[in-house]
């Protein structure tokens, strides 16, 4: 059985962070969130892995390599453009036809992996196998009908949906959806949607298993979504890395302190990690924070969020909360206080100056 990731994609809803990145390698709890899906394939006995790839193939080839140390062999597939998850699929026929394959979404994140889930396809020899979950708000997947336990028609994004089961990230396919992307048309946004491609196999005899996910799994494609992974995944974590600490220093609850990351004249309130290299000081780092590594936090308070390598926030006076900031930033109070104030105001109005 083989491994396909797809990798590629704009970001769009992450902008302006993955003008400068690609979505799948912004950090969770200091981990890319790509390595999660990769780890999860591997620890599946899966050992080769193609991985679609778009405009951030570089990007991406740098952080995986070959893949070795994951236990891995990848290969890199070049997509031109999104065209749709089917689409990534066509194009990796000759990589991957002959072998029953797991399809994984680069930007999503389940909860315990996805080996039982293999397990459970090999077991059952069905045709395709797909990933249900309830969410409020079905509009905004592939949306799922079951009929007596049995998948009868899936659409993409439906306007009115017919049911709150939304397809995870992670479908498993033998040789017979070949003849259901190369069958299905472009839909009315001109993307092969795989969708489609499995409501071919439905309408055709095709045996597709429907598996409810009883656990968490995260669409990381949005600012909100990965503040809940980061605070779900830091929630796992054991404290480590704190048994060194100054007498200056207060550490509460499940705290990850990475190697060479220092803290002085710091509070920090788990679940948290400090990056390696990190320095924290005078500084307050709250609960579900993510500091990343060679980052300073200095005199400023800050939780729930996630702060890239390198990064610098410094003399904040008010608390930093619910925020996602990226590589090699500082943040940092102006010089002076603006000593000229410049005006256009329109009628009626009313100006406060503190």
């Amino acid at each position: 059985m083989k491994g396909l990731i797809l990798s590629g994609g704009k970001g769009t809803r992450l902008r302006p962070l993955t003008y400068t990145r690609a979505k799948q390698l912004v950090p969770i709890a200091n981990k890319p969130v790509l390595f999660y899906g990769v780890e999860a394939i591997v620890a599946a006995g899966i050992r080769d892995i193609g991985v679609v790839v778009g405009d951030t193939r570089e990007e991406i080839q740098a952080a995986l390599g070959d893949g070795a140390r994951f236990g891995a062999r990848i290969t890199y597939i070049e997509q031109d453009a999104p065209r749709g998850l089917a689409h990534a699929v066509l194009i990796s026929e000759k990589y991957l036809r002959g072998e029953p394959f797991v399809m994984y979404l680069g930007d999503n994140v389940i909860a315990d992996g996805i080996t039982a889930l293999v397990d459970d396809y090999r077991r059952i020899g069905c045709n395709s196998q797909i990933l249900l979950a309830k969410v409020p708000n079905p509009s905004q997947f592939g949306v799922a009908e079951l009929e007596a336990g049995r998948v009868v028609r899936l659409t993409e994004k439906p306007k009115e949906p017919k049911s709150d089961l939304a397809l995870v990230g992670v479908y498993m396919f033998d040789d017979s959806i070949w003849d259901a992307v190369k069958s299905i048309q472009p839909s009315a946004r001109q993307e092969l949607e795989i969708t489609d491609a499995i409501q071919w196999l439905v309408d055709h005899g095709k045996t597709v298993h429907p598996h409810l996910v009883s656990g968490w799994w995260k669409d990381t494609g949005k600012i909100e979504d990965m503040l809940e992974a980061n605070r779900i995944i830091l929630d796992t974590f054991t404290a480590r890395g704190c048994d060194n600490l100054g007498a200056d220093c207060r550490v509460e609850g499940k705290v990850v302190v990475e190697p060479g990351a220092r803290l002085e004249r710091a509070s920090v309130r788990g679940p948290a990690v400090i990056g390696a290299g990190a320095t924290v000081r005078d500084a307050f780092v709250g609960p579900y924070t993510a500091i990343g590594p060679d980052c300073l936090i200095d005199r400023c308070e800050i939780e729930n969020s996630i702060v890239l390598e390198a990064s610098r926030l410094e003399r904040i006076p008010v608390r930093i909360a619910d925020s996602l900031i990226g590589k090699n930033v500082r943040i940092h109070p102006g010089l002076e206080r603006p000593r000229v104030h410049r005006f256009l105001v329109g009628d009626n109005s009313e100006i406060g100056l503190v």
